[in-house]
């Protein structure tokens, strides 16, 4: 990366949006990212890792205001550990770190074929979206995918500055603010062959999305059946 411009920034304030304010209505670059998304938080739904104060979300409005310009970056995939619950029926159209809650404790950004400033310093209104995560908001973990080519790079913010992660022997990396592993995994899902982002807890073992959960327990009971029958047990009777 290059050097970060550490000159001041303009006053910082965190202030939610009126309910008026246009937000960025951008499509996203391609189909598979939001079932990379998706896939993220539906292993740790499973798993019983959400708790309700949690926000996760995807190309969802992050906010603050710098100078007297409102900044607005929506990345591809949000956790926030605790934020304020919301009255009944109402829906969360943005959020702003410190005045709704916790400061996101990771985002990612999905690479797609045309790089959309993932990697950007710029430290000039809108300012780049690294420059946002590690100098505005402060977020303690920035993920990096690339996607066509299963790359994966991880950084944290070291006194101010991201630096860059070393993944483990298995090329994962380790989330301490999560606990859990956060790596690759190529394979098929959503009738989808690609390179997709995958939990692993303390142990080692994948968090499994639902699909996967349904063919452990078809075989389970397959092999289950196959001991009944080697003991001489006739299962059309018992059925």
């Amino acid at each position: 990366m290059t050097a970060l411009d550490l000159r001041p920034l303009p006053p910082i304030t965190w202030e939610k949006l009126p309910a008026d304010f246009t937000l960025p209505d951008d499509p996203v670059d391609n189909n598979l990212q939001p079932l990379l998304a998706a896939a993220l938080r539906e292993s740790l739904e499973l798993a019983g890792l959400i708790v309700e104060s949690a926000l996760i979300a995807s190309n969802f409005g992050l906010c603050a205001t710098v100078g007297d310009k409102t900044i607005v970056k929506a990345p591809d995939w949000v956790y926030v550990q605790s934020v304020q619950s919301l009255p009944e029926g109402t829906i969360r159209r943005s959020y702003t770190p410190h005045v709704e809650g916790d400061v996101p404790t990771v985002v990612m950004e999905f690479i797609s074929e045309a790089e959309g400033g993932e990697y950007s310093i710029n430290p000039h209104f809108p300012y780049g979206k690294w420059y946002f995560y590690e100098r505005i908001l402060q977020v303690p973990l920035y993920a990096i995918f690339h996607p066509k080519t299963g790359e994966l790079d991880l950084y944290r913010l070291v006194n101010g500055q991201y630096e860059q992660q070393l993944a483990n022997e298995n090329n994962r990396y380790w989330l301490e603010e999560i606990g859990l592993f956060l790596g690759v995994w190529p394979g098929k899902k959503a009738e989808m062959t690609a390179f997709w982002l995958r939990w692993w807890d303390q142990s080692g073992s994948l968090l499994l999305w639902g699909g996967e959960r349904v063919e452990q327990e078809r075989q389970r009971a397959e092999r289950l059946a196959e001991r009944l029958r080697m003991l001489g047990v006739d299962l059309e009777e018992l059925s």
